[in-house]
């Protein structure tokens, strides 16, 4: 309480509580803080072993029994690992951590339209452990290459275990390839995997073939598989990580707010403009299916859908934007596949919203062949592992795939002769009698 004397007021009384006041607008202050990063890190959420989804057959159970790491818990670094955001950003913006770098031969293949396709070419660093030739066929994600960070880890660990490994470069996604046609890849649009799919058959005519696909590139392969039949002949099995089977569902997510997903349908618009940009010279013109207004549109484009409306629905003569993802999407192909196929997704990719989830869990609900397996964490393509802060250098998705691949090439090489994958059309002796 204050005193008057000789004239003036003595507030030395209420001074010490000052003091006080300050200290509990720190401990609000870092209370808050602390509050924002629990919730934005995630902190809080449980680390767990993946949903598994499957039919309980010998196959499945031989896979999963030899492939451990699909039914054990998931352990995202404890800092920032389970967080989607943080795993899809530190993916997308460094790729991996020490990341080697393979040395392979580049093979250029002509197309019918007059389009050059281009992948890479890895042999492996030593034998299989079955003794076998095994190739991966690899697709990478929207407009992704071979030199990709992800796609070099995941090839360098491939290469350690005994695999062969092609890896598609995109059309047009390769900075210093100039197409050689009017045309680049879509979502979609398999000519360019069926391609080096072929070549490697023909190359190689003993290899058994592991098909795998990063998100965009998990559409296509499930899409070339169910195309046709003949193009699962030798192929051991498929496994697709991070896609969103439906470009026509996946269009109203990613209008939507949440998760930030409409930020990342504008980045993602900004890349794709940037590739379109760099080969001007060969998409737009008085002999191409683009207009000057089409160049003006893509100027302006503020999302995917907006440049899949102006340019790539017209790459391959689609009347609309809905006939484009209709035709484009692995959704319509996929319940042909009859080879073993994983499909790996993450519950908090914040590209892929958990609407487009139902699929391929219904998928293998009804389908023998067929794993789902979805993770807490993991974001979009991220998957990394480590203890605290730092990361390992190879991620879960990585050791999954080889896993995978592994138990598949053991239990494909304790079948009988007449039941190996290049042999689908052979019957066993016991069949001829019957």
């Amino acid at each position: 309480m204050a005193t008057q004397d000789s004239g003036y007021y003595d507030y030395t009384i209420v001074a010490p509580e000052m003091p006080a006041m300050f200290d509990g607008m720190k401990l609000a202050a870092v209370a808050t803080v602390l509050y924002v990063i629990v919730r934005c890190l995630n902190l809080k959420s449980p680390t767990a072993a993946p949903d598994i989804t499957y039919q309980d057959t010998p196959l499945n159970r031989f896979l999963l029994k030899s492939c451990p790491i699909l039914t054990k818990e998931y352990i995202p670094p404890l800092l920032w690992g389970k967080s989607g955001h943080l795993q899809t950003a530190l993916y997308g913006k460094m790729g991996r951590v020490s990341c080697p770098h393979p040395i392979g031969l580049r093979k250029y293949l002509p197309m019918q339209d007059g389009a050059t396709a281009t992948f890479d070419l890895f042999e492996p660093m030593g034998d299989h452990r079955t003794g076998d030739d095994v190739t991966m066929v690899i697709c990478p994600g929207i407009g992704n290459h071979s030199e990709k960070h992800y796609i070099r880890t995941f090839v360098g660990h491939s290469q350690k275990e005994g695999y062969r490994c092609a890896v598609l470069n995109h059309l047009g996604a390769l900075p210093n390839i100039e197409l050689t046609s009017p045309r680049m890849f879509t979502y979609g649009c398999t000519w360019e995997f069926a391609s080096m799919v072929g070549y490697i058959k023909k190359m190689f005519p003993h290899t058994h073939l592991i098909v795998v696909g990063f998100s965009l590139g998990g559409n296509i392969v499930c899409k070339f598989l169910g195309e046709n039949r003949t193009n699962q002949e030798r192929v051991l099995c498929c496994v697709s990580v991070c896609q969103g089977y439906s470009a026509l569902r996946a269009q109203e997510t990613f209008l939507q707010w949440d998760q930030c997903r409409r930020f990342y349908n504008f980045l993602m618009a900004d890349n794709m403009k940037k590739i379109i940009l760099s080969h001007r010279g060969s998409l737009f013109g008085s002999a191409t299916k683009m207009e000057d207004a089409d160049l003006s549109r893509l100027y302006t484009a503020t999302s995917l859908m907006q440049i899949d409306e102006t340019i790539m629905r017209k790459f391959h003569g689609h009347n609309s934007l809905k006939e484009y993802y209709e035709k484009e999407s692995c959704v319509h192909y996929i319940h042909n596949v009859d080879v073993p196929l994983l499909l790996v997704n993450s519950a908090d990719d914040p590209l892929v919203h958990g609407s487009l989830l139902t699929i391929p869990r219904t998928l293998a609900e009804k389908k023998q062949n067929v794993i789902f397996a979805l993770t807490l964490h993991g974001g979009h393509l991220g998957f990394f592992e480590g203890a605290v802060l730092v990361p390992q250098p190879l991620t879960w998705m990585d050791k999954v795939i080889v896993g995978y691949a592994n138990a598949m090439c053991q239990w494909e090489k304790q079948k009988p002769p007449c039941q190996k994958s290049g042999n689908l059309n052979t019957p066993c002796p016991e069949e001829k009698a019957a």
